[in-house]
């Protein structure tokens, strides 16, 4: 018992089976600083999970050996060798969380504007898609397309001020949308910045069965801090939390770690 009369954390006769899981965070553009604390305070409220951070994905015997991933990366760029030791362990019954820039690789000051080169097909394979352009951060709405998943259910439409992913899938059919938003227009300032023909659906979380496993991708979360555009600027004016701001994000991301554990409901 504590001094307050409580008892403690994994007292009593059946307390919770240590559980060791990865968080990768790391990459550019990114206050991944702030990131990985918020995230790891989500994970720290399950007492019984124990977490190793890695800056990028190399470690990647490492990784599969937890009973799951969490990943907030951007432009980190895995080897051969890792995307292929990460998506075996997902076939084989891994859950990861990708969230956010773990699907983008960007080339920046390239004539056009930004690219998204398609250096990790294998990468993009997994996940189920890639990031190819954003437009500007501006507010828009973001749609329940699976009110009845647990993931989802009870969670009211909401408004966001992040980055829109524009991206392309992989194994589309596969993909089990549970947040959508619905966009046209131009992302100036990337390469391929033309998005007014075609689906205007866009994906914001969906889960991505693969093999015995599974990836659950959420787009949302753009933060970025003074000194995260370095060495493109020495000093970013604003500082953006985007849906970090969102009580809603916060419960999508509870939700996340709870499938991360196998829970289903």
């Amino acid at each position: 018992m504590n001094p307050d009369g409580d008892q403690r954390d994994g007292a009593g006769s059946d307390p919770p089976a240590r559980v060791d899981a990865h968080l990768v965070a790391g990459g550019k553009y990114h206050d991944i600083d702030f990131a990985r604390g918020e995230l790891l305070g989500l994970l720290a409220e399950h007492p019984h999970v124990r977490v190793t951070v890695w800056p990028d994905y190399e470690a990647a015997d490492a990784i599969c050996e937890g009973a799951f991933l969490v990943s907030y990366t951007c432009d980190v760029r895995p080897s051969a060798k890792a995307q292929e030791t990460i998506t075996e362990w997902v076939r084989g019954g891994g859950r990861w969380v990708a969230l956010h820039g773990t699907n983008a690789a960007l080339d920046l000051g390239k004539p056009h504007g930004v690219e998204s080169p398609r250096v990790f097909p294998t990468w993009a394979q997994t996940l189920g898609s890639q990031f190819i352009a954003h437009p500007p951060i501006q507010p828009y709405p973001v749609e329940i397309a699976d009110p009845a998943h647990w993931l989802v259910a009870d969670i009211e439409p909401f408004d966001t001020d992040d980055e829109l992913y524009l991206m392309e899938y992989h194994d589309r059919d596969a993909l089990q949308t549970l947040l959508q938003t619905r966009w046209q227009g131009n992302a100036r300032g990337f390469a391929e910045s033309d998005w007014t023909d075609g689906d205007d659906t866009h994906l914001i979380q969906y889960v991505r069965p693969l093999g015995q496993g599974a990836v659950l991708y959420n787009t949302l979360g753009h933060c970025r801090g003074h000194w995260d555009m370095a060495p493109v600027l020495a000093y970013y004016p604003t500082i953006e939390r985007c849906s970090w701001t969102k009580p809603q994000y916060y419960e999508l991301l509870r939700r996340t770690i709870r499938w991360a554990l196998g829970e289903s409901g």
